[in-house]
Parts: structure tokens; sequence; C-alpha cells
């Protein structure tokens, strides 16, 4: 076999009809022959491929999620092959492949964090503020990196080497057109189960901010604002938002 042989994961997911995660759900079990470059790095033979996966019956079209019955861990995250472009979070097992963010929505990033840096560093000097990317674990099945997220100085166990292991007490989500569903819905739901007592969502198209916050087990609309207002939170004293600050360049 030479070089030309070989395909990348995303050609051989075009070629047979399936997503490009099955692909990588494959080569993680080992049900299709793969040859490795490097680290993460994997190309495959088309041929092999399909006679590897004949009679098996696997044709499907591109899904939002990974397919399967099987529910991914962090483990099996952490051994999925790099996309360039691409980043990965897992909802209660299932894999989610986002674009990397635009320049409008790491601009909303910087400002706020910068802000809420400012404020924390006064409010809760053994705080801390981070900002994606950072990987956040919810159980043994749910992986995470909320754009912008704040931990108490009381939780400052759940911050490991590598990773936030629990429920922070704030998650940021800026919105995009590819996230909307998934940080309204998705996200939501399992923000709100895992107990994370702050939830906000960030529109930049919109410009708008909605803070959740948790109540008896439910998130409920605590604080919001639009366009050039101010958003001051009940719940952190001392914290305004001026939210034409967040949309300037």
């Amino acid at each position: 076999m030479t070089p030309k042989d070989l395909v990348t994961a995303q050609a051989l997911a075009d070629a047979l009809e399936l997503s490009v995660e099955t692909i990588w759900r494959y080569t993680r079990n080992n049900k299709i022959p793969y040859v490795t470059l490097g680290e993460r790095q994997y190309r495959y033979n088309l041929q092999e491929v399909i006679a590897a996966l004949t009679g098996t019956g696997v044709r499907e079209k591109a899904p939002d999620y990974i397919a399967g019955t099987g529910k991914l861990t962090y483990r099996d995250y952490l051994e999925l092959p790099a996309k360039p472009g691409y980043r990965y979070e897992v909802l209660a097992g299932e894999l989610i492949m986002e674009p990397s963010p635009l320049v409008v929505h790491q601009r909303v990033s910087r400002e706020l964090l910068l802000l809420l840096a400012v404020h924390f560093r006064q409010a809760d000097p053994r705080g801390e503020v981070f900002a994606s990317p950072l990987d956040v674990t919810l159980g043994d099945y749910t992986v995470v990196q909320p754009d912008i997220l704040y931990i108490s100085g009381d939780q400052r166990g759940i911050i490991k080497e590598a990773r936030i292991d629990g429920a922070p007490l704030l998650a940021i989500e800026i919105i995009s057109e590819s996230s909307r569903r998934i940080d309204r819905l998705r996200k939501w739901q399992i923000y709100e189960e895992a107990g994370i007592q702050h939830y906000w969502l960030i529109d930049p198209n919109e410009r708008t901010l909605e803070c959740l916050a948790l109540r008896d087990g439910a998130y409920i609309l605590a604080a919001a604002g639009m366009d050039e207002e101010s958003v001051v939170h009940p719940d952190f004293p001392g914290l305004s938002i001026t939210m034409g600050e967040l949309w300037r360049e």
C-alpha cells in the first residue's frame, strides 16, 4: 500500500455516506483498518474499509450526534482524533462537533471575561474565571466547554489539573447560528440537571443577554438586557454589565 492509496477520515466518510464521527468511532473500536501517521492522525484505504464493513449495513446521513447505541465517556472523548477548525463536546454520551467560533464571538467573550475577572477578583479572591477551551466534566458521559465559567472560592475542589470536574457556579454560552438549538435546549437541560446555579446566554446577533438562575431545580430568568442597556444581577451584588461594551470592536 502506498500513501496515494490512503484517504482521510473526512474523505472516507464522504465516500461511504457516513458521518465522520462514525468513522472515528469505528477507528477507536478497531472495526475498520487504518494507518497511524502520527499522534491522532489516521489514514484509510477505501477498499479495505469497504471489505471490513461488508454486510454490516452501516449507511447513514451525517447526524448532529454520533450514531450507535453506545454512549461516549470522558475517556472516549480524550481519544478522539483532532480535527482542525472544530471543537468537541459530549452531551449525555452523544458527541457534538462544533466549528471554531467567529471573530464576533471572540470579541464578546474577551470583553465579558475581562469584566468578570475584575469583578470576582474583588468579590471572591479565591474564585476563578476561565474561558474556553477548558473541559468541564459533569458525570461520566458529559464533557462541555462553556465559553466562560466561574468557579467560586468554595468550589476550588472541582478544579483538577486538566479539567473542571463538577458543576461551576456560573456557565456562559455565546450563541452562534450553529449552536443555537444546543445552547437553548440540550445544554439548558444538562446544566439544569447538573445543578449549575447560573447559566447565561449571550446572543451577539440579537445583542441580548439572558441570565438564568436555578430555583427549585429549574431555571428562571433572573436578569436580562439588550443593545446598550446595563444588566444588574440580583445574585451578584456590585456586578453591572454594560451591554454596549460587549459589542464594541
